[in-house]
């Protein structure tokens, strides 16, 4: 695949050059933000070598490229930005201004943004997530029996470097969410690391041993509490915003002779005193709210948060703001040291494979096979955009029969309350997350993957279906 090539289509599909006011990528899409909406041109977007889709969603012209492909589009598409003498930043000033045009709902605009601040993030907490899962596999008691060992064999310094590995990102998660912050809304990343930091200081009381009564908040001014934010997202979301915007402004009115020693010292100066003695406090009890809110929906009696959330989940990964699901994930396990969350989108992810893989065992056409056969691997191994943009939402009826499949899996991790250890990995690399109970949750998934399986072949496709598209 001539991945230059693909991007310079990916340009003309938006309008042009000029019509761009940014370029990123998720982990399948190539996300092209536009001043104009009526410039695109939408079939073209889909015709793209190697595309598995494209569309119109939040201000942005998305095509779905799948999982690697997407990085070597975007760096190709980098590589041309750097030769290209077009002044993005009066393009992107344009398109703020025209966003009203495109952009309605202040509230998806929102959650798409908290997303995009995310996914950077993504990464790591994903490999987190892989070492919470060996760590449970290499302590179990039975996976010690087999070498004649009980857990009080295991050396103490392994222990501290696996607990290490485990917990470095969580007891730091507000320097990464200040970091990418910043970097998302146009401020120094440094600076949003440095800020970051100052919520989780060695001099503030940890907000793990406050929560077990080992330790007290420091009281300041003789009403506010102030605790360190381990593990917290939306005090370190809100400052990175607040000191992004604060530092810009900044710079338009510090002189450039004044700007590196004024700037830094300013922005850190009142953003220090606005997160540990405002933001945090106030944002820390909303997330402690919404998390009581989630817990209330994921405990609902009778499988019922498995049936609504593996049902409805892909839902939401359609409109592509899915990600806003990861700080829920945070706050769980942040909290609870256990991730219900994931074994129920893991069933809506495991239905959607279900789906697109009975699509490419049924049909005949070979370019759908094509299509159908990837699109359920990367399904089972947790990216459902190339089965959801690439056959079953195009056909409706898969999707329909994959969201049944994920209710069935749901209904049934509810019931038995499966949780996972860790978090961003699901279907088959998420297995690591349940060596505690990993018969249940394969169970789970088999139950998803076949209900959906079956209806589609059954009743959710047939090749006439192409004839009517």
């Amino acid at each position: 695949m001539d991945y230059k090539k693909a991007a310079e289509e990916a340009i003309k599909a938006a309008g042009g050059r000029g019509n761009i006011s940014s370029v990123a990528h998720c982990a399948t899409r190539l996300r092209i933000e536009v001043v104009d909406k009526d410039k695109i041109n939408m079939d073209k977007a889909k015709e793209l070598e190697g595309a598995k889709g494209a569309m119109f969603n939040e201000g942005q012209l998305q095509i779905i490229f799948g999982t690697g492909t997407v990085n070597k589009v975007f760096d190709a598409y980098e590589s041309l930005k750097d030769k290209s003498s077009d002044d993005f930043t009066k393009i992107h000033e344009k398109a703020v201004e025209n966003k009203s045009k495109n952009q309605n709902n202040p509230l998806k605009r929102a959650i798409k943004t908290f997303g995009d601040v995310f996914v950077p993030i993504i990464p790591v907490l994903v490999a987190t997530g892989l070492f919470m899962g060996l760590r449970g596999l290499l302590t179990q008691k039975e996976i010690l029996a087999i070498f004649s060992m009980t857990p009080d064999d295991i050396s103490g310094n392994f222990l501290m470097w696996t607990q290490i590995l485990t917990d470095t990102a969580f007891a730091f998660l507000p320097a990464l969410v200040a970091w990418s912050a910043f970097k998302v809304f146009g401020g120094s990343p440094v600076i949003g690391i440095v800020l970051g930091l100052m919520l989780v200081h060695p001099n503030l009381p940890n907000a793990y041993q406050v929560a077990s009564g080992d330790a007290s908040p420091i009281i300041m001014f003789g009403f506010i509490p102030v605790v360190g934010y381990q593990g917290t997202v939306l005090p370190a979301f809100i400052s990175g915003f607040i000191g992004a915007k604060l530092e810009r402004n900044l710079r338009k009115v510090i002189p450039d002779s004044l700007d590196l020693l004024l700037t830094p010292f300013l922005v850190l100066a009142i953003m220090s005193v606005l997160s540990l003695f405002a933001i945090g406090p106030v944002f820390h009890q909303l997330e402690v709210v919404v998390l009581n809110a989630t817990k209330w929906t994921l405990g609902l009696p009778f499988g019922i948060a498995g049936l609504l959330i593996g049902g409805f989940q892909q839902l939401i990964v359609v409109t592509g703001i899915h990600h806003i699901f990861n700080f829920l994930e945070v706050q769980l396990l942040a909290d609870n040291g256990r991730n219900a969350f994931n074994a129920l989108i893991s069933a809506a992810t495991a239905g959607q494979a279900g789906a697109v893989l009975a699509v490419a065992i049924k049909t005949k056409d070979k370019k759908i096979k094509q299509i159908a056969y990837p699109s359920a691997l990367s399904a089972v191994l947790g990216i459902t955009e190339p089965a959801i943009f690439g056959i079953n939402l195009r056909f409706v009826r898969p999707f329909v029969m994959a969201m049944v499949g994920g209710a069935a899996g749901g209904f049934f991790a509810s019931i038995f309350k499966l949780s996972a250890t860790g978090m961003a990995v699901t279907v088959i690399p998420g297995t690591l997350l349940y060596l505690d109970n990993v018969f249940m949750y394969l169970l789970m998934l088999l139950i998803s993957i076949g209900v959906s399986f079956v209806l589609t072949y059954m009743f959710g496709y047939s090749d006439k279906m192409l004839k009517n598209e």
